[in-house]
């Protein structure tokens, strides 16, 4: 039976030519569409998610928005909680106590590279959840509770 008739180990083959790929070519940041794939390889649509399934089991790739599958590189995974959670971390990573400055909104834009009004809106989910004194422009946040782990949770 050919290659095209069974699909059985046909994604692990796949998988393999992607990850060799990716490591001849240290600029790829992007695994090559599904369509193209399948054009390639002559598979169907399931195989190749399988392919990409087993590189995202092994930490090779992962999902984007839009279908796509980004290359991990070694040392290059990311926190892709939304910036609200992340930034619960940071009361315990910077050891903050009540009364505390928080930092600001260009230091926190720096600091996880986003853009200021997503900042913005984090920051405004955290003073929802009453953890952080008001904040606006020229006015310094202030900690005014330190969120538990449930509480961390539900944002």
């Amino acid at each position: 039976m050919s290659q095209q008739a069974s699909p059985r180990g046909t994604f692990e083959k796949i998988a393999d030519a992607l990850k060799a790929q990716v490591d001849a070519d240290p600029k790829m940041v992007e695994l090559p569409s599904i369509a193209e794939l399948m054009r390639d390889h002559g598979v169907s649509r399931g195989v190749v998610l399988r392919a990409f399934a087993a590189l995202a089991k092994t930490g090779a790739a992962e999902p984007v928005p839009g279908g796509r599958w980004r290359v991990i590189r070694d040392g290059q995974r990311t926190d892709r909680r939304p910036l609200a959670e992340r930034l619960v971390d940071v009361f315990a990573d910077d050891g903050l106590e009540v009364g505390a400055t928080f930092p600001s909104a260009s230091a926190l834009c720096e600091r996880f590279d986003v853009s200021r009004p997503t900042a913005t809106k984090a920051l405004e989910k955290l003073e929802a959840a009453g953890w952080l004194s008001e904040g606006g422009q020229g006015k310094i946040r202030t900690v005014r509770a330190l969120p538990s782990r449930e509480e961390s949770s539900s944002l």
